[in-house]
């Protein structure tokens, strides 16, 4: 559930971000003023349609961050518990806490990743399907049954 004081305090560090009032924000990401309003002064909770636009119109914007606080804003920015590594792939990182254990994965290229995925998935043939769930953009999804 998302907590509506902090998300409204998220929605101003955003206008505070890009130097916009709020009804310039509400111009730009196409609602009215006053729902704006609304929200900011805790009256109305936003709606998934209220979060999807301003995720279309600011994509640097993290979907978590603005929800429930979890991740970055800017989207890009390093988190103060992340610190990379030089000359490293992105995606490695030293962990800042005592207890942290450190990730030590090694780069393998795709092929044989997926190679290895097979054959793992035909040695591990315990579980089956259940069911497959499509989900598409306008809010739509399909479900199938194997």
């Amino acid at each position: 559930m998302v907590n509506i004081e902090d998300f409204i305090k998220r929605l101003e560090i955003i206008l505070d971000y890009y130097g916009i009032n709020a009804s310039a924000f509400a111009d730009k990401i196409g609602v009215q003023r006053s729902s704006l309003s609304h929200l900011l002064s805790g009256r109305n909770k936003p709606s998934l349609d209220f979060v999807l636009k301003i995720l279309d119109v600011y994509p640097e914007v993290d979907l978590y961050w603005i929800l429930n606080g979890k991740g970055s804003f800017p989207k890009n920015a390093i988190s103060d518990n992340e610190k990379t590594i030089p000359h490293a792939p992105i995606n490695h990182t030293i962990p800042n806490g005592l207890f942290d254990e450190e990730k030590n994965e090694s780069v393998v290229p795709i092929q044989d990743k997926r190679e290895t995925e097979m054959k793992t998935i035909k040695k591990t043939n315990e579980a089956e399907i259940d069911k497959i769930v499509i989900f598409y953009k306008d809010g739509t999804f399909k479900s199938y049954v194997p």
